[in-house]
């Protein structure tokens, strides 16, 4: 066994998978950060997502614990190095970073970097944000064989850009989620579905042939790396034909023709098939219900659903829909790490339980909350029956 750094089957197949291990954008760019700091052997790595006002809406980074990031400051604006990765899209690989014009200087307590190896993450012409590198340690064990004798080399360039694409992969699905949160119900099914269909199929297919290529890149035992990374092409493959298929069941139609029952049965089915937790949906007894009524149904469920599958970590998750004597109950059980019902007002609108809570009041219902630390949570949503 070596001492060294992660091998580079590992760190690239970790990254690769990344996206489909983790659902929060924010985890995956983090783990794009460590896996680039590990694969090229870097003292420190940060990924940056400028926002519209000249400084980061995210900034990643690894190497540099809470206490130095805490000493360290506001976030950077876009300047100097960082700005020529955003502004006019090339690779910076520089031997000393402080000798660089453009250099405007760091805070105090910022640390030392030297030798730098920087580029954008970029979805076509756009500019998504800045990955980038410092402090090669193996500069100092052997001779310098970057320009200018800077320690990363143009091996560590291309390594660099294939992690810097599939942070672009990750930034640009979360755009698309966010996008079709904010669609109506009646016309979100036939956008998301063409949207999910075209992206989802070309990103997941440049995974496929990303893994391929990383062959080529890893040489610690080649026979060996390629029949994993084989298998993960593979994995990609099936992926790309499970959402495809679940892309097809995304029909276009409303609420008001299929109804709240066959609405969700056909969403939970999704969601299921698109995650890794196990999703499941039963109803009981329950017919159609006013307009105004399954649309809040829906909406509670939907959120307690995002909730569920995005924050829990929960590997199983139940939707039910029944009548109990005069009333309606919508619930929603999963067995995620839960939370202290104590700090509801706190985490409220965070969690959407606001706007749950307004909806169904709004159709003369009441939204019940339970959960505990480590016990999951079940949200109970009642509304009278017809």
């Amino acid at each position: 066994m070596t001492n060294g750094p992660r091998s580079g089957l590992t760190a690239v197949s970790t990254a690769l998978l990344a996206m489909s291990r983790h659902l929060e954008v924010r985890d995956v760019l983090k783990t794009i950060v460590v896996s680039a700091r590990e694969l090229l052997d870097a003292e420190y790595a940060a990924l940056g997502v400028p926002d519209d006002h000249g400084g980061f809406a995210q900034f990643v980074v690894d190497g540099i614990s809470d206490e130095e990031w805490k000493a360290i400051g506001p976030l950077p604006r876009q300047h100097g190095i960082l700005a020529a990765m955003l502004q006019e899209a090339t690779t910076q690989r520089l031997a000393d970073v402080r000798e660089d014009p453009r250099f405007e200087g760091w805070p105090d307590a910022h640390p030392e970097m030297s030798d730098f190896l920087g580029m954008p993450v970029a979805d076509g012409d756009e500019i998504l944000g800045a990955l980038f590198l410092a402090n090669k340690k193996t500069a100092a064990k052997r001779p310098p064989s970057g320009p200018g004798g800077c320690g990363f080399t143009a091996e560590d360039e291309e390594l660099l850009g294939v992690l810097a694409q599939h942070a672009a992969i990750a930034l640009t699905n979360a755009r698309l989620y966010e996008r079709s949160r904010e669609l109506t119900i009646a016309g979100e099914r036939a956008r998301l579905a063409h949207e999910l269909h075209d992206a989802v199929a070309q990103k997941l297919f440049s995974l496929r042939l990303t893994a391929q290529a990383a062959t080529a890149l890893v040489d610690r035992d080649p026979a060996r790396a390629k029949g994993e990374l084989q298998q993960v092409a593979q994995l990609a493959a099936e992926a790309a034909d499970e959402l495809r298929a679940a892309v097809v069941e995304l029909r276009p139609a409303g609420l008001d023709e299929d109804g709240l029952i066959a609405t969700l049965r056909t969403q939970v089915k999704v969601l299921d098939r698109a995650h890794a937790a196990h999703v499941t949906f039963a109803s009981n007894g329950v017919r159609a219900l006013p307009a105004a009524q399954e649309e809040a149904m829906l909406r509670v469920a939907q959120e307690a659903l995002h909730n569920a599958l995005r924050h829990s970590g929960a590997e199983r998750v139940e939707v039910v829909v029944s009548r109990v004597g005069p009333v309606v109950v919508l619930r929603v059980t999963d067995d995620g790490q839960g939370f202290d019902p104590s700090t509801v007002r706190r985490a409220g609108r965070h969690l959407g339980l606001v706007s749950m809570r307004d909806r169904a009041s709004g159709v003369g219902g009441r939204l019940t909350v339970t959960s505990e630390p480590g016990k999951g949570t079940t949200i109970d949503m009642e509304v009278p029956g017809v």
